[in-house]
């Protein structure tokens, strides 16, 4: 495994645009994409490392992205950050190795992230990703309302359930068809989060998403990417090789 840190994915060269790669010892691999949880106030690319080495170790590149946070940044600029370091690695990963699929995933806010872009396809259709690509989503412990952060930022009392252009679960219906996706909650998680998540998995349904694409795993107390990390790798890993099929 070969670990290349600190690469800037941003135009902006903001101080929190920048990602790690664990890149596997292969010549080709499948990519993963990921976002740190934390509120989008605080959290670190590194957080990912144990992660990162186990996911590599079995053949899948890894790469751990931060983005701009409150209280510098305002929706939607980690949404857009998000957006962009996954155009960086399309354009660049080759330099490593020959790509063979990119897949996205965040925890809790980086959930949060990778709904946005799973759902609103107002984010990454700039970059011109092409179709074929971009292989499915992990969303772990996101929230699929409108973030409560974005809440506060916004005056709003954060405990309130709200679904707008900033919720994810909002989007939904708009697209023909999504591709395979992962779910991963607690049902020991915030308050409601779990009831979002199932709420989500069935929108999703109602609007005859092939729930064949659906994969879900529930949690019992903490989360895997808090003290479970070895756990959620190869939650990452199986995914990915199921998707495959």
């Amino acid at each position: 495994m070969k670990f290349i840190g600190n690469i800037c994915y941003g135009k902006a060269k903001h101080a929190e645009q920048y990602l790690d790669m664990y890149i596997p010892d292969a010549d080709s691999f499948k990519v993963f994409v990921y976002m740190h949880g934390g509120g989008m106030e605080k959290g670190d690319k590194s957080r990912a490392k144990t992660v990162g080495e186990y996911v590599a170790s079995q053949g899948i590149a890894f790469v751990s992205i931060n983005y701009r946070m409150y209280p510098q940044a305002m929706y939607p600029q980690f949404i857009c950050d998000s957006a962009e370091a996954v155009a960086w690695v399309y354009n660049n990963i080759g330099e490593y190795g020959k790509c063979e699929g990119i897949y996205i995933g965040g925890s809790s806010a980086g959930g949060y992230l990778s709904m946005m872009l799973c759902f609103d396809n107002k984010y990454l259709a700039p970059y011109k990703i092409p179709e074929g690509v971009i292989k499915g989503y992990i969303h772990d412990a996101g929230q699929p309302t409108t973030h409560f952060n974005v809440l506060r930022e916004r005056g709003i009392d954060s405990r309130r359930v709200i679904v707008d252009e900033a919720a994810p679960i909002y989007h939904i219906g708009k697209a023909d068809s999504y591709l395979p996706m992962m779910f991963i909650v607690s049902d020991d998680d915030k308050e409601n989060r779990y009831e979002q998540t199932q709420l989500t998995i069935s929108t999703l349904k109602h609007f005859k998403y092939d729930d064949s694409k659906i994969y879900y795993r529930l949690m019992h107390g903490t989360h895997c990417h808090y003290s479970r990390k070895e756990e959620f790798g190869k939650m990452i890993c199986e995914f990915i090789k199921e998707t495959e099929k």
